[in-house]
């Protein structure tokens, strides 16, 4: 596979942190990918402060640990923490360290993260989350390099410490708002690295998700799976709110739940059919059929409590059957499998909805003469859309 490649690769401890193979390397071929590399790059060359931006999942952890391996600060270690999930007076500790009686529990003298991060790096995730105080007490370290651990009224020898920085917040706009000191802010904001969220980079979802699949399928030891042009299609097109790491979570359920062989749409979870794109599904009977859509898609009711029932009880007209299962067909790229699905419908009751559809003339056939694109546009579009279209 051509170009550069782009992947998180999941250590086996405690808080799922992201970890880093001897080979790991950026995994894919588009613009973003290769700036990432190149920047990655410049900031193994240097010991100059990093800030890292992009949304939760994609991968900030990991450009971090790319440069520190890739540093000449590779032999040291690399400490990381998460300033949103400690409280400020444990984190303060943490950080800088205490002395034996400065709190309760606080039996002996302790080293702080920064001291054992002595000629190696700090990772420093969430940074936006971090205190006021916190934010002065991070500030005056790096103004002077200097550490003075809580309880003690001296300072302690200078430590060298390289610090990348990331969040998930537009730190300018918290400075604006007077969240975010504005001189730590251009303290950390040396080298800035923006990662853009894997909807902007689609062209990467191949080369990542054929790495997932063989990646866990090896730890599961299950055959490799493949993917049906149709479901790397809804893979593709999807938006994939938490980025990356949904990605991979995505890829090792199709590898635990899927049979050897080919997926298809049916066998994606319902959540990534009903993405669809981006795109806003308008069923074509609104707003009824889109309410029963919506039922169905979104709040995971089962077609035979929202529309089964209803129908026969003459509470739905067999319009508003059509238009639910023309927008579903619409999603599922006119596979009636993968429209079941999202349908929630048990794959053992698929038969059953079938016969139900053609029973009522809801059925819509395919047409084996024509394309995938060209059957799901006679099932979504008006005869006068398809007119326009055609003249």
């Amino acid at each position: 596979m051509c170009g550069k490649r782009w992947t998180l690769l999941r250590k086996g401890c405690k808080n799922n942190d992201f970890a880093m193979s001897p080979t790991a390397q950026i995994l894919g071929i588009s613009p973003a990918a290769q700036t990432i590399e190149q920047e990655i790059g410049y900031a193994a060359r240097s010991d100059a402060k990093v800030l890292i931006t992009g949304e939760s999942g994609v991968g900030k952890e990991v450009v971090a640990r790319l440069i520190h391996q890739r540093s000449a600060r590779h032999r040291a270690a690399l400490v990381t923490i998460n300033c949103a999930g400690i409280p400020d007076g444990l984190l303060a500790s943490e950080l800088f360290g205490h002395v034996r009686g400065s709190f309760t529990d606080a039996y002996r003298d302790k080293q702080g993260w920064i001291e054992q991060a002595h000629r190696g790096t700090m990772f420093m995730d969430e940074i936006g989350e971090m205190s006021a105080q916190m934010q002065s007490m991070l500030l005056r370290f790096l103004e002077n390099g200097e550490i003075q651990r809580v309880g003690s009224d001296r300072t302690k020898c200078s430590v060298d410490v390289r610090i990348i920085a990331a969040t998930n917040r537009d730190l300018l706009e918290r400075v604006r708002a007077g969240r975010f000191r504005e001189d730590l802010f251009y303290r950390l904001n040396v080298i800035h690295i923006e990662i853009p969220p894997l909807r902007r980079r689609r062209e990467d979802i191949p080369a990542m998700l054929d790495h997932f699949l063989r990646q866990l399928s090896e730890a599961h030891q299950t055959e490799v799976p493949r993917l049906s042009d149709d479901a790397a299609a809804h893979m593709a097109a999807a938006e994939w709110p938490g980025n990356v790491r949904q990605l991979r979570n995505v890829a090792e359920r199709l590898v635990i739940r899927g049979r050897s062989g080919t997926i298809t749409p049916a066998d994606l979870p319902r959540e990534i059919l009903s993405m669809g794109g981006g795109g806003d599904i308008q069923p074509a009977n609104a707003p009824r059929a889109e309410l029963l859509f919506k039922r169905m898609v979104q709040d995971g009711e089962t077609f035979w409590t929202a529309v089964y029932e209803p129908f026969l009880s003459h509470d739905l007209t067999r319009d508003d059957l059509r238009g639910a299962v023309r927008a579903g067909l619409k999603l599922s790229h006119g596979n009636y499998q993968g429209m079941a699905q999202l349908f929630n419908v048990a794959p053992a009751d698929h038969k059953r909805l079938m016969n139900f559809l053609r029973k009522f003339d809801c059925h819509l056939p395919p047409l084996e003469d024509r394309s995938m694109q060209a059957r799901v546009s006679e099932l979504t579009e008006s005869p006068a859309e398809r007119r326009a279209i055609t003249s």
